[in-house]
């Protein structure tokens, strides 16, 4: 084994500018898919952390008499999926809209009349809080004579998960691409260090050295090009994950939005990723170049 490293570490040495350029484009790689799995995991956490939080709006219609607020409320609890429900009247809504504009408020004040309509906010059960729960509760809302419109934040909450997939296909497509790319480097580093020594193995052919023998210094070539793109690759995603979460913290404030890094375990799923990277490009190329 002693030998077979020894080969192998001299094998890059000497080829050292067409191995430093394909341990980069592992690490680009890796780099590149990792950063898409790391940006859809906060990002499916926090939509996760979206729905868990979730309120439905029921607005009513303008025309709803006042003494139906009570009956509607004991209709709307008694659906499957309530938590709790409160009613927010037109007054206390267009206080609280003056609170969030603070500065702005006293455009409001100008209103002949108070634009926004009487409400109930519904809290949905813990078990509820997904999106085809909610929107079933928001179809049995909307059958109700009172209501005008039951707003959950349907919308964006689509748009936001067709976005996450949408950033999914595009990363795991172009780290695709340069995974390729990688294959290539490493089966060309391959083939040119064996024109250097085929008369070597021509010779150990002759002798009747074992195929084995022969390919073996060649794979190690391949799984320590992997291993030192992955470690490459690793490292550039923590400088950038620190880089990035220091930005949001700065941005948002300590507490408010927290980025976290790819687990423990997916270190080791890196790293042998990139490693059966370099040990696919040495096989096919010597599955086609040293042919029995």
């Amino acid at each position: 084994m002693r030998l077979y490293i020894r080969k192998a570490l001299t094998d890059i040495f000497d080829n050292r500018f067409l191995n430093t350029v394909t341990i980069l484009t592992i690490a680009v790689s890796i780099l590149i898919v990792s950063s898409f799995s790391l940006f859809i995991l906060n990002t499916n956490s926090l939509l996760e952390s979206w729905k868990n939080s979730i309120r439905v709006m029921v607005y009513l219609k303008p025309s709803t008499d006042p003494k139906m607020f009570k009956s509607l409320e004991a209709k709307i609890s008694a659906m499957g999926g309530v938590e709790s429900v409160a009613f927010i009247p037109r007054a206390e809504a267009l206080r609280q809209l003056k609170a969030q504009m603070q500065r702005h408020a006293s455009l409001l004040d100008r209103l002949e009349r108070n634009p926004l309509p009487d409400a109930f906010e519904i809290r949905v059960a813990a078990e509820s809080r997904n999106l085809a729960n909610v929107e079933k509760l928001a179809r049995q809302l909307e059958r109700l004579v009172a209501v005008e419109e039951v707003e959950y934040g349907q919308k964006w909450l689509g748009r936001f998960s067709k976005m996450i997939k949408l950033f999914s296909l595009a990363g795991y497509l172009l780290g695709g691409m340069f995974l390729m790319a990688a294959i290539f480097f490493v089966g060309n580093t391959v083939r040119l260090v064996i024109y250097s020594r085929r008369d070597e193995i021509e010779i150990m052919r002759l002798v009747g050295a074992e195929p084995g023998f022969i390919k073996a210094p060649f794979y190690l070539q391949g799984l320590i090009q992997g291993f030192l793109g992955g470690v490459l690759g690793l490292v550039g995603l923590l400088a950038a994950y620190h880089a990035v979460s220091a930005q949001v913290q700065q941005g948002f404030g300590t507490g408010v939005l927290h980025i976290q890094f790819l687990p423990l375990p997916a270190y080791g799923g890196i790293i042998l990723a990139s490693m059966l990277v370099g040990w696919l490009g040495c096989f096919l190329s010597l599955k086609q170049y040293l042919k029995p």
